[in-house]
């Protein structure tokens, strides 16, 4: 399989502080990974140099064929979808959700005067709808809830057909429901062999989707393990990376973690 993402012994250190330790990671194109570790991990600053937004202080990125420090990161950058909590806040209130998907294609955060073609509508269109959230499109979309901005994020991310798809803690803040119908999608997605090579942050495994083929786990910005998530994705390992004895349970392709007793 071809690479999509290679770090090797990345190390990210800022204001004194080490973020990231020596990591080492490779993601092919068939991949579906989650990053797991607790607060603090490492977790966002990882996806931060995965998106070309963050130069490593040390080691070597390879991302989409192209090495962070020797490429221009603007022309990178289109080739990632990226969703975030940065990111969301930074997408204006009162733009048109259809229209929050259709800015994707030029890179920018509000319509302004871009011309779209056709395709590009439909695109748009055919994205928020396999996300559930077509019957939105002329909402404004800060009168969105959570878990509506989440989707809509994710069709954005989607939009320019990325070879790479990057999601920071797509479950965070939403109710059960809102949770369960976004993994149920995201399930879907990891399964489609169209899809790009998807990258999911986390902290909670009751938040990862049925269909992801591979876990790397993280704590105080250092590997704990990494490989295919059925074997990898162990109580020992999870409590290792959590600081706390945990139990795990697996059933019906859902994660469940819990303390362990004694």
């Amino acid at each position: 399989m071809t690479a999509v993402l290679e770090m090797a012994d990345v190390t990210v250190v800022r204001a004194g502080a080490k973020l990231l330790d020596t990591v080492s990671w490779t993601v092919d194109e068939r991949d579906r990974w989650i990053v797991l570790g607790p607060n603090g991990a490492g977790k966002t600053t990882l996806l931060q140099v995965a998106a070309a937004l963050l130069h490593p202080t040390s080691g070597v990125t390879g991302i989409l064929g192209e090495v962070l420090g020797t490429t221009n990161v603007f022309e990178l950058r289109p080739r990632i979808g990226l969703t975030s909590a940065a990111l969301a806040d930074r997408l204006p209130a009162r733009e048109r959700v259809a229209d929050v998907v259709l800015t994707a294609s030029y890179a920018v955060l509000g319509r302004w005067r871009e011309r779209y073609e056709g395709y590009d509508e439909q695109r748009a269109t055919l994205l928020l709808d396999a996300l559930g959230v077509a019957a939105l499109a002329n909402r404004q979309f800060g009168t969105l809830s959570e878990g509506e901005r989440k989707r809509v994020q994710i069709a954005r991310a989607l939009m320019t057909d990325p070879e790479l798809l990057l999601l920071d803690e797509p479950a965070a803040g939403l109710d059960l429901g809102g949770r369960e119908d976004l993994v149920r999608r995201l399930g879907g997605l990891a399964r489609d062999l169209a899809a790009p090579a998807i990258v999911l942050v986390t902290h909670h495994v009751e938040e990862i989707p049925d269909g992801f083929t591979h876990v790397l786990m993280l704590r105080a910005g250092s590997v704990v393990a990494a490989g295919p998530i059925a074997t990898t994705l162990t109580a020992g390992n999870l409590s290792t990376t959590f600081g706390s004895p945990l139990n795990l349970r697996r059933q019906d392709g859902r994660w469940t973690a819990f303390g362990a007793s004694g």
